[in-house]
Formats: structure tokens, sequence, C-alpha cells
């Protein structure tokens, strides 16, 4: 079977409905007919979680259903990751590396945040939780990202994006790093106050946000 004749779409309608086994079952069918891994992500995966951050925005998908709908698309992403070298960053919108502020144990958002992100086509690297400013820099310095992202559920644990921020400039890589913040007590004034370069109040704003600061143009599709 050729590129052309795989069956992209309904691939995207398992990822929309949150069909974790089928979305498993066709990656697998997909790479054992030689397809491009990338293509499976850009043509299958991408497009489904598309469809799934507009139906947020229009409230009628809530947190669970997008939970879901993330899920099976770990169940071809985890697939095709180790296929794609970790050095290549061809084909990715930019590469993110994204944790909750330094203090903070809340993650359900931010890691809702972190799978949109991976969904919507950007190499994604997840600090976890209570990430002090200096693992943020090594993080950059490591990954080569371009954006990162920093997120706060306690407002006691927001001053740290700041330090945060000012570590990264100390580092040298405020030039060419963009950071993005958000949680509950994030507005787009504090994030204008700590000099960062954007604010999203959820997960498919993020992605919008993300989009902007990476350049907005997607790359072009396998």
């Amino acid at each position: 079977m050729s590129d052309n004749d795989f069956p992209y779409p309904l691939m995207a309608r398992a990822l929309i409905l949150g069909d974790r086994e089928t979305v498993g079952r066709m990656t697998r069918e997909g790479l054992d007919q030689g397809l491009d891994p990338k293509a499976i992500i850009f043509k299958g995966l991408i497009p489904g979680m598309d469809v799934v951050g507009e139906k947020f925005r229009r409230n009628e998908y809530y947190v669970p259903q997008v939970l879901l709908s993330a899920r099976a698309m770990y169940a071809g992403l985890d697939l095709l990751k180790p296929l794609i070298t970790a050095s290549a960053t061809s084909g990715y919108l930019g590469t993110v590396v994204i944790g909750t502020a330094q203090g903070d144990l809340h993650d359900i958002g931010k890691n809702l945040v972190a799978m949109m992100l991976e969904g919507a086509g950007f190499k994604v690297f997840n600090l976890g939780r209570d990430v002090a400013p200096e693992t943020f820099v090594q993080a950059v310095r490591e990954h080569h990202a371009t954006i990162v992202g920093i997120s706060a559920l306690m407002t006691t644990t927001m001053p740290a994006m700041k330090r945060t921020i000012d570590a990264l400039a100390a580092a040298g890589f405020r030039d060419r790093v963009r950071v993005m913040v958000g949680g509950a007590p994030v507005t787009q004034a504090f994030a204008d106050e700590i000099g960062a370069d954007g604010y999203a109040k959820d997960s498919t704003l993020a992605v919008v946000k993300a989009k902007e600061l990476a350049g907005a143009a997607a790359p072009a599709r396998p």
C-alpha cells in the first residue's frame, strides 16, 4: 500500500474519538507497510489533534475527552518517536521545554499542555514538577530549545517564573528563546510584568500562542 492509499482520515477519527487501540494498531500497520514515521504524525495524528483542539475551544470537548484523545495520540507517537533520530529537528514547529515553576507540585494542566503541543507538531521535553531555574537553563542548552513553557498553580510559586526568565538571560539564551507562562493565578498583566513573551489560559490557546511564537507557519507536510 502506498502513502496515498493509507487511511489517514480513519486514524485521525480514531484519535478524535479517543480510540487508543485503533490508533496504535493503525500506526503499526503503517510502519509495517514502510510509511515514513513523520507522514503518520503529520497526516494522521496531528490533523486529529487539531480537531480535538477546535472542539475544546467550542466547548464541545472538555478535559476528560481531550485527555482520552491525547492518550490515543501517544499510542501512535510512542511507536514513532524512537524511529526519528533525537537530533532531527526538520519537520517540527520548534523545540519546547516545559515544566512547573520551582516549588509548585501541580502538573495536570502542564502535562495537558505538553501533550497538546506534541500533538500539534512540536518536539517537547517535559521537565516535570518543581523545576528550578537552572534546570530550565540546562534543558535549553541540552535540547537547543526555542520555547520555554512555565506553569504555576499557586501565587507563592509565581515569582519563580521571573527567576527563570532572569536565569535564561544570565545564561545568554534570552535573545533566542521565547518564554510562555500559564496557570490558574497567572494573567496577561503578570506575564507582561515579568517579561514573558506569551501567556495562555488553557491548553488549546497555549498551542495557538506557541505557533505564533514559533513563527506561525507550519512545516511542509511529508
